[in-house]
């Protein structure tokens, strides 16, 4: 079975060497006052054994650049976030695929603040058509409710061109428990039954959550299926991007607990899997080295 390596946390990456890192917007603005660390950024994880890599294009949205009043900017950021991950692909020598990041609009594992279905479709598919030129497939990743990425994906399969469409859900770092939403994973997989998505993944949360998940999932389809964990520790109740609330790393995902854990994803029918928040091109290198001693 082949498996494809994801790359891991960008944010981490980029505010290790962006000097504005944790200013305002950072995240976003990055890619127009130093392009050049976010395509590194990517190099890296390449480097690492990466052969997909997503778009840092996760806070080029409007709620977030509507804070430093740059709302209007938003397709012209999420463009060039493709742009310069398509460019690291090409220039790398290596067969890589480019997923466009489609994110939450609002706030990440916030349920409750998803906005309406109506005032998010235009959102989605202008991102969509933004990335559309520079992407191999869509990726609606950190999905909290099943309507949240059925709207996302809905637009990727209405205005993307026909790439494919993968949907990523964020589940409550309990296994089993569901998505944030209270949902079970089994219900938000049916509610996008008519949109005929290409592959589902977990990504966002505890690595123990997400192989339950995948395990849940290989009940349900034969689609690909993949996970990209995160190191944090459960997410504070209330948190928001620019609240007082953190969240902290665990220190017992170590580079080996997190390639332990992603072959056990194979060993239960990911084909695609790589890190999310705070997971290096480090971790990611260990992970291609077992998956290459593999075969």
């Amino acid at each position: 079975m082949s498996v494809i390596v994801l790359d891991g946390g960008m944010g981490v990456e980029i505010g290790k060497r962006y000097a504005a890192a944790k200013q305002g917007l950072w995240s976003a603005s990055v890619l127009l006052d130093r392009p050049d660390i976010v395509m590194a950024v990517h190099q890296d994880f390449i480097r690492a054994g990466a052969r997909m890599i997503i778009t840092n294009t996760y806070s080029t949205i409007p709620s977030y650049l509507g804070k430093a009043g740059r709302a209007e900017e938003y397709q012209a950021l999420t463009t060039l976030g493709g742009t310069l991950a398509r460019r690291a692909a090409d220039d790398s020598g290596e067969s890589v695929q480019v997923a466009g990041s489609l994110p939450p609009l609002s706030e990440s594992y916030r349920p409750d603040l998803v906005p309406a279905v109506e005032a998010s479709l235009p959102i989605y598919r202008n991102l969509v058509e933004a990335l559309a030129p520079n992407v191999d497939l869509f990726l609606c990743e950190t999905m909290s409710s099943a309507v949240e990425a059925h709207t996302a994906a809905s637009q990727a399969k209405a205005f993307g061109g026909g790439k494919p469409v993968y949907v990523s859900w964020t589940l409550k770092e309990t296994p089993g428990a569901g998505l944030r939403s209270g949902e079970t994973l089994t219900q938000a997989f049916h509610h996008l039954d008519a949109l005929e998505v290409d592959g589902f993944l977990l990504n966002c949360t505890s690595p123990e959550a997400i192989e339950a998940g995948i395990i849940e999932l290989k009940g349900l389809t034969d689609k690909p299926l993949g996970g990209y964990a995160n190191r944090d520790k459960a997410v504070p109740e209330g948190w928001t991007l620019d609240n007082e609330l953190t969240s902290e790393q665990r220190e017992d995902i170590t580079s080996a607990y997190f390639v332990a854990l992603c072959l056990r994803y194979v060993a239960s029918g990911a084909t695609i899997v790589g890190g999310c928040c705070g997971i290096t091109p480090e971790d990611i290198g260990a992970l291609s080295q077992a998956l290459a001693a593999r075969s």
